[in-house]
């Protein structure tokens, strides 16, 4: 097991490992390292881990130390001075006449290296630019021609899906791209819509190939003749993504309808004659699930299972039983209603009268 930390150089995009020497260094820390090119400034993005031995690239170069206040004004001094060097280079490049787009200037930290960045069609002859870059700066001067996907990620930007571009942010090396995996993904072949910010393909064709390539393996290709739940027909488009194919139908040539993958079978994958292939009964249609109604508001929930339910009936009231009569109890009269309703007898007294006191109700 050994122990490292993976650390970033400024303006750059991709993670180095390095030997923390003992030291305890946390993600964001800022710290001193020890390279080919001599003392960098880095900033650590992965703390002190371990891996297994041999799974690093050696030799590891050590970590000095943590950086200080005095190396954070060096790397703001050298940002200035690359700056002027970029001006100035712009200058003595038109002054030679030399065919030649400088992108960018870098300077080591210890101010005794400026490395000039630079595209062009073709080979230049620079010699003549190098001698007089060296004597304005006085410093050891490189000139290196980089092609325009290293331009791209050292200017960055944005792509069309609105976010950086991946070779500014996790890209270590560039894929091969082909015009192939655009035709394979069906993507419009229109150079402005599959192209980035460096005029060559979009590296992120690459992502996605493995996957619409399994597809296209399994799926049925253009031209092949297949039995559907409405009768053969041959295949005139495929979808990879919904895995769905547009038949045209031998009843209705003219019409062209979309099928599932699972709904049809295979007879001939490809061009071909249809001679001597049995067309056997079309496999069951395949019907699709339709989700449920979304709720609207104000409109009223009811549970699947309540739906071919009746109406439950209160069981605390007696509907089903008939209405009954007041009892009528010795010594008591039945309501005004009631009286009227009932025939009058002979000698009867009226209803307000008491029978014993010969008094009115209170």
């Amino acid at each position: 097991m050994s122990e490292i930390i993976s650390v970033r150089f400024p303006n750059g995009s991709r993670n180095y490992d390095f030997d923390p020497a003992g030291l305890r260094i946390s993600v964001g820390q800022e710290v001193m390292v020890e390279t080919t090119q001599g003392v960098e400034f880095a900033i650590c993005t992965r703390g002190n881990h371990t891996i297994q031995e041999g799974e690093e690239v050696r030799p590891l170069s050590t970590v000095l130390r943590l950086a200080n206040d005095e190396d954070r004004r060096i790397l703001a001094w050298n940002r200035n001075r690359e700056r002027d060097a970029f001006r100035i280079g712009e200058e003595r490049i038109a002054a030679h006449g030399l065919e030649m787009k400088l992108v960018r200037v870098s300077i080591s930290f210890e101010g005794n290296k400026l490395i000039f960045f630079f595209t062009a069609d073709g080979r230049v002859d620079f010699r003549a630019l190098v001698r007089d870059l060296a004597s304005v700066f006085h410093s050891r001067i490189e000139l290196r021609q980089i092609g325009v996907r290293d331009e791209a990620r050292m200017i960055g930007g944005l792509g069309i899906c609105g976010r950086p571009l991946c070779c500014c942010q996790f890209l270590t090396n560039f894929l091969p791209v082909s015009i192939k995996m655009a035709k394979t993904q069906n993507l419009s072949l229109n150079p402005t819509k599959i192209s980035g910010a460096c005029g060559r393909l979009m590296c992120c064709l690459k992502y996605e190939q493995f996957a619409y390539e399994e597809a296209a393996r399994r799926l049925p290709k253009v031209e092949s003749f297949v039995q559907t739940p409405d009768g053969p027909g041959n295949v005139k488009a495929v979808d990879l993504l919904r895995e769905t194919v547009r038949v045209s139908l031998d009843s209705d040539p003219d019409h062209q309808k979309v099928y599932r993958c699972s709904e049809i079978l295979l007879l001939r994958n490809g061009k071909g004659n249809r001679n001597g292939i049995q067309i056997p009964a079309p496999p069951p249609r395949y019907v699709e699930e339709r989700p449920e109604e979304p709720f609207l508001p104000g409109q009223e929930l009811v549970w699947p299972d309540d739906r071919d339910t009746p109406p439950r009936k209160n069981r605390n009231k007696k509907q089903s039983e008939p209405r009954r009569e007041p009892r009528k109890e010795s010594g008591k009269q039945s309501p005004p209603e009631r009286a009227a309703e009932t025939p009058a007898k002979k000698n009867r007294k009226p209803w307000y009268r008491n029978n014993r006191k010969g008094r009115p109700n209170r």
